[in-house]
């Protein structure tokens, strides 16, 4: 469309005319992105044009200025319209009535409208007042009326911005570090605000007023790329939900994929993080330098007066061959050739992990430059360097994403490429792949006092999820790179084993600490198989903390680590020699036979709650609260899981975790009692009394209390609200997971009752539950139920598969 063109659709100042110009220029499939928005700009500069001509013919002293991202000309869809009328002051009459003739018609055509009216003096002294104004006006730009009057004001707002620079961008940078905690970093939300989040459109529009300061300037390669993908995705989202949003809401990710024509919401996210991870990194940049300015504003005064004038030189401390420390940041030494010394990128990133200081931007820059290939293997340097990077806790993020902004870590490990910004669709996790390798990394090099080999637990850290960047299982995947890195890495072929075992098996002890059946010694038995000795077992229970510590606070907590430290104990016995001991021999502590025999004694169930909290995973203030230990003694009979588990959910109780299996009473005690161990929390409110607990289980038992009905009432009483759809449950049949019985898995969206319709549905199959092991993960549940048929045996192959597919069925019903 051309300027003329524009003009003839926009003629009609009237709102039919631009409507319907509007309208077709964002259906055009030819055009989008920066042409797209750029001509939505001058088609509403137009259109405003017109109403004020109509409005003021001939006026002076009046002026209709955009401002803000209209100002930029940068209009989305559903994007503002943020207009300031200007004027002198001189016919307050009449710009009222003009500023109706401009408003009112952008109302009626629906569009938000973010609007103003002061002269230059009131525009310059609100903008003193609010900052948010003042970065507003940096970007006016006049639409129509008296030219003059616009320019001056954007020349004096400049030269207030340029003055006041010292003072305004510490407020800036405060800002964006409060809306940062607010909404989070846009390269690693599953839902990111494309606007308000760490490295989005917000971030972008400060850099430039930081730019406009003339006090420093952000990183620009790249940069404008970034800032316009994430405009790409706006417009789409705009378009494909039909609202004025900034939110990229899980269920439009497709519609907005195809929008853009891309392969599918993964793809999506992908470019979404690597424009975020861009203006981010910029933005890291930036303040840095904006700080080192102002302190040397505020400290060379003083130096001159000391020393009589003249620029004191920087003060350089050397840190490592080729590597110095100058004015908080690691730089290069004169003398280092990054093109003749192939280690110095991980020496320079190593002392700067170590010293807890940034990376210079241009010293990376440097590096990328004239950077080379690593031989292979690697020289024994390079490995210790990458090493000691790695076990620099928390400084290595920084240091590690100031290579990566340059290309470096592709160069040194050219499979992160396949991880780099990738997604992870599972809310437990709170980071992207690398960023999630990354941190295991800095949890592992916590525990590096507690392995013989700290070097092979951080680089297993480093790799355990590379294999998510290929088809299939990621473990299996990643066993293989695994191998091929480690040994180009320059690790000899029994390091290169062990590497690729705990890559392999890196969750191993936490699914089977969770989900099996540990006093059956073919659990503890299939364990020791897979890991082979005492060094990599010890290997792998640092490597499983340290991932779960990194995935998030809900794949971690002190009942998992004790649970996954029993199995440790377990297994570490058989690897010693020792048998697994027998569970038929094992005695029942002194309050589980005491329930037990009450059970017995009364025909009825029996229960103990306890409230309880146990110390956090890591150093807090505050306990890690584990709700309340439940155990139930029941006389064997049919129903029982279900029936608990109905109650609680009756009760809203939430189950975390469960444990079921039959108690062997002592010597010259008739009767079998089953025990329930789980670990329960109320949703809301206060917790259920016992003896209600009891009675209601009694009920249920009996069959006098229609759980069901109850359950069904409250969901129609409460109706859920919509939200995302959750990937359909799966239920499988384990192999060979235990000699005694069949272990089928559950994995579902956690919601009240679950447990209860799962226990129901076992019954209804005619099987036997010997012992249930329910784990909450996030909103994802993960169950696995050790079943037998009546006469105690595990079922027939066909039998287990048939069981199974009608738990799933059920499930999806």
């Amino acid at each position: 469309m051309t300027s003329t063109d524009t003009h003839d659709q926009a003629e009609d100042s009237g709102p039919d005319g631009y409507a319907a110009a509007r309208l077709r220029l964002l259906t055009e499939k030819a055009r989008s992105g920066p042409p797209r928005r750029s001509a939505l700009a001058g088609l509403t500069d137009e259109w405003l044009a017109g109403l004020f001509a109509a409005g003021a013919p001939g006026a002076r002293g009046i002026s209709l200025v955009a401002v803000g991202g209209y100002g930029r000309a940068e209009l989305s869809p559903r994007s503002d319209l943020d207009l300031l009328l200007l004027h002198d002051g001189s016919a307050p009459q009449a710009v009222s009535a003009l500023a109706d003739r401009l408003w009112y018609p952008v109302w009626d055509l629906g569009l938000a409208l973010d609007h103003s009216v002061r002269t230059p003096a009131e525009a310059r002294r609100t903008a003193g007042e609010d900052l948010k104004v003042q970065l507003g006006l940096l970007d006016a730009r006049h639409v129509a009326g008296d030219l003059g009057l616009t320019t001056a004001l954007r020349t004096t707002v400049l030269a207030d911005w340029r003055n006041q620079a010292p003072k305004r961008l510490p407020a800036l940078r405060e800002l964006c570090e409060e809306r940062a905690e607010r909404q989070g970093e846009l390269q690693y939300l599953l839902e990111p605000d494309l606007k308000e989040a760490r490295g989005g459109l917000r971030d972008a529009a400060a850099l430039r007023a930081v730019a406009a300061s003339w006090l420093a300037d952000a990183p620009r390669e790249g940069l404008a790329e970034a800032r316009g993908r994430l405009l790409d995705v706006r417009d789409a989202l705009h378009l494909s939900t039909g609202r004025a949003t900034d939110r990229l809401a899980l269920q439009e990710q497709d519609q907005v994929a195809a929008e853009l024509g891309l392969l599918d919401a993964d793809a999506l996210l992908r470019q979404v993080y690597e424009a975020a991870r861009v203006i981010a990194y910029a933005g890291d940049v930036t303040w840095r330098e904006v700080g080192r300015v102002l302190r040397s504003r505020s400290v060379r005064p003083r130096l001159r007066a000391m020393l009589g004038g003249g620029k004191p030189a920087p003060e350089r401390s050397p840190l490592a061959e080729g590597v110095v420390e100058q004015d908080g940041e690691v730089v290069l030494a004169r003398a280092a050739r990054p093109d003749r010394d192939s280690v110095l990128p991980l020496r320079a990133a190593a002392a700067a992990a170590q010293a807890g200081l940034p990376l210079s931007l241009h010293a990376v820059r440097r590096m990328a430059a004239g950077a080379r290939a690593l031989p292979s293997p690697w020289p024994a340097e390079a490995r210790q360097q990458l090493l000691t990077l790695l076990g620099s806790g928390r400084p290595t993020v920084d240091v590690w994403e100031a290579l990566e902004a340059e290309g470096l870590i592709s160069l040194l490990l050219p499979d992160w490429d396949r991880v780099r910004c990738r997604p992870q669709r599972n809310a437990v996790h709170l980071w992207t792949v690398d960023r999630h390798l990354i941190e295991t990394a800095v949890r592992a090099s916590a525990f590096t006092r507690r392995v013989s080999r700290p070097d092979l637990l951080l680089i297993a850290a480093l790799l355990h999820d590379i294999g998510k960047g290929w088809p299939g299982d990621h473990s299996v995947a990643g066993e293989v790179i695994a191998r091929d890195v480690a040994a180009r890495i320059g690790f000899d072929a029994g390091d290169v084993t062990v590497i690729a075992t705990l890559v392999r098996h890196h969750l191993l002890l936490v699914e089977t600490a969770t989900r099996r059946d540990l006093d059956d010694p073919a659990t503890v038995r299939a364990v020791a198989e897979a890991v082979g000795s005492q060094s990599t077992l010890e290997l792998l229970h640092a490597l499983t903390e340290a991932d779960a510590l990194a995935t998030g606070p809900a794949a971690w907590s002190s009942w998992r680590a004790s649970l996954v430290a029993d199995l440790v104990k377990r297994v570490s016995a058989v690897l010693a020699g020792q048998a697994p001991p027998d569970p038929e021999a094992a005695a029942p502590t002194a309050q589980h036979e005491r329930l037990a025999l009450e059970a017995v004694a009364t025909g009825a169930p029996v229960l103990s709650l306890r409230a309880q909290t146990e110390p956090p995973a890591e150093p807090s203030d505050d306990p890690e609260p584990l709700g309340v230990e439940l155990i139930v003694a029941v006389p064997d009979q049919p129903g029982v899981l279900p029936a608990v588990a109905g109650v609680l959910a009756m009760h809203r109780l939430t189950v975390r975790t469960a444990e079921l299996r039959a108690l062997d009473l002592p010597d010259g005690v008739d009767g079998s009692v089953l025990l329930l161990e789980w670990r329960v929390a109320a949703e809301y409110g206060s917790l259920p009394q016992a003896t209600r607990l009891r009675a209601d289980l009694v009920r249920a038992l009996d069959g006098s209390l229609d759980i069901s009905g109850r359950l069904a009432e409250r969901d129609a009483a409460y109706p859920r609200r919509r939200g995302v759809v959750a990937p359909p449950p799966r239920v499988t049949v384990a192999p060979a997971a235990s000699r005694h019985a069949t272990v089928i898995e559950v994995r579902a969206q956690d919601a009240p009752g679950l447990l209860f319709r799962i226990g129901r549905a076992l019954e209804d199959a005619g099987v036997r539950v010997r012992s249930a092991h329910a784990s909450t993960l996030g909103a994802n549940a993960v169950d696995a139920f050790y079943v037998t048929g009546p006469e105690g045996l595990p079922l027939p192959g066909e039998e287990a598969v048939a069981v199974a597919r009608k738990l799933e069925e059920m499930l999806r019903a």
